[in-house]
């Protein structure tokens, strides 16, 4: 009888030790977790960041267009699990320079002023063309002399990109894309991949990948391609001359 008890005894003790062994492990491995996607984001607990917006045109008030809204919303999720505080503030209003705190700039590069600072000075292998006086050709981007041009609802494509540039060492998150749609898919794959990214390119690493978003009008923003890497021709000087076309 006392050696079962003392079996029963032992077992116990056992079992106690290896949930509590198992708990601090699954603890440490989620503080662990945490504090990879914090340093990736630019985001430690306590912190503040900005998103950076356009302003629905079709509205007399102060909104973010449908598919830029539910972008922020895709964000909000990670800014909260980081334990940060965010801004979210519209593209024409003076705001400061970069560095100071995490900015994710989501929208239009032919209409989305800040964002379209953020390329012209941080990603210089970029052009975005303005399109000509009947709009055609608005948005199409030539990197490294090669030109990707929009589709509507077939082909389009967007620039997500992280970059660290001015004081204080935070990054800027550019989802820069040539319709709404292609904002909103840049952005879940940001989130989605946030992990495989970091390992990627390091949790203070820089990148600039080409998306494409296929078939938007059947399928939203949920089909997206890698196109390419991008990032060594996006941040090298422009080519002058002239570019062929994406096929």
């Amino acid at each position: 009888m006392d050696d079962t008890l003392l079996l029963l005894t032992v077992s116990a003790a056992a079992l106690v030790v290896g949930l509590v062994a198992g708990w601090a492990g699954q603890t440490a491995a989620a503080r662990r977790k945490l504090a990879r996607e914090q340093s990736f984001f630019g985001l430690p607990g306590g912190s503040e960041c900005v998103l950076v917006t356009h302003r629905d045109s079709s509205s007399p008030h102060w909104s973010i267009p449908r598919h830029d809204a539910l972008a922020l919303l895709g964000l909000a999720a990670v800014i909260e699990n980081c334990g940060a505080h965010p801004e979210v503030a519209p593209h024409d209003t003076g705001l400061q320079g970069f560095g100071a705190r995490t900015e994710f700039c989501v929208g239009d590069p032919t209409a989305h002023r800040r964002l379209a600072a953020h390329v012209a000075s941080l990603l210089p292998g970029v052009a975005v063309h303005p399109g000509d006086e009947s709009g055609a050709g608005r948005g199409t981007f030539t990197i490294g002399g090669t030109a990707y041009r929009v589709e509507p609802g077939v082909v389009e494509y967007v620039l997500l990109a992280r970059l660290t540039a001015g004081e204080g060492g935070r990054p800027v998150f550019l989802a820069a894309g040539q319709r709404p749609v292609t904002h909103r898919a840049a952005v879940r794959h940001l989130v989605r991949n946030r992990a495989r990214l970091a390992r990627r390119h390091g949790a203070d690493g820089q990148f600039c990948l080409l998306l494409k978003v296929v078939n938007s009008q059947a399928y939203g923003p949920d089909v997206v391609e890698l196109v390419a890497d991008v990032t060594k021709a996006a941040t090298a000087p422009a080519e002058p001359k002239g570019h062929r076309a994406a096929v």
